[in-house]
């Protein structure tokens, strides 16, 4: 297996086996590694990512990077897999190829505090690249890369080409804000105009990328940082 080639801006760091790149990056940030630090594991059966940033904005504001490396994330399967492949998103990180689940994105920061800065924020990413199951017609809501057109497409080009992607929307958005990056978002996000189980109708986000549900006369707003996971 050959390993990624970064962009200067960004340094690759190989998981060893067992390790969980998403753990492992929260663990180095904890210790004061550079931002731009990305850790990776490409295995047989699945691909797993995570990325250090250094916020300079409140923690309200810096949860961009989740959407932000989600849309990476669909911009860089959508230039390698065949045209007739979908990549859609979830308001709570789930990726999803021709229409099942095939992924999850996820985030983790030093301080769940909004309006502070957090000295460190990780998204992690991973991707199934094969079934787990002998009979995937068993479970039609999940799917892996490979069994849905994609197994020309190279796991270490898909990391090449997610951290190019994501780096230009990363300046993207620190050049123009949320805009761009929250219509790009809305264009593919999953469930939009559906009722949520138990909690209403999913209207779309705010321009914070927080979800908006209409229970009856009223609208609610979950804002993304509840997506954190504990530290």
């Amino acid at each position: 297996m050959s390993h990624p080639v970064f962009p200067p801006l960004l340094s690759g760091h190989p998981a060893k086996a067992g390790e969980d790149p998403f753990e492992k990056a929260q663990a180095m940030a904890a210790l004061g590694c550079d931002g731009g630090t990305v850790v990776y594991s490409i295995q047989a059966d699945r691909l797993r990512v995570a990325i250090v940033f250094a916020p300079e904005v409140p923690l309200q504001d810096a949860i961009a990077m989740l959407p932000l490396c989600a849309v990476g994330f669909q911009n860089a399967l959508g230039a390698l897999a065949p045209p007739e492949v979908a990549v859609h998103l979830g308001w709570d990180g789930v990726i999803c190829v021709n229409g099942a689940k095939c992924g999850t994105m996820k985030v983790a920061a030093s301080s769940a505090e909004a309006g502070e800065i957090p000295d460190w924020l990780v998204v992690g990413w991973e991707l199934a690249l094969l079934p787990t199951s002998d009979a995937p017609g068993e479970t039609p809501d999940v799917t892996a890369l490979y069994d849905e057109g994609c197994a020309d497409v190279s796991a270490t080009q898909l990391v090449e080409s997610w951290s190019r992607h994501m780096l230009t929307w990363l300046n993207r958005w620190q050049e123009e804000g949320n805009a761009p990056l929250h219509a790009e978002w809305m264009g593919l996000l999953r469930g939009v105009g559906e009722p949520i189980a138990d909690s209403g109708v999913f209207l779309g986000t705010d321009e914070r990328f927080g979800m908006l549900i209409r229970e009856g006369a009223e609208t609610q707003i979950r804002p993304l940082t509840e997506l954190l996971e504990t530290v």
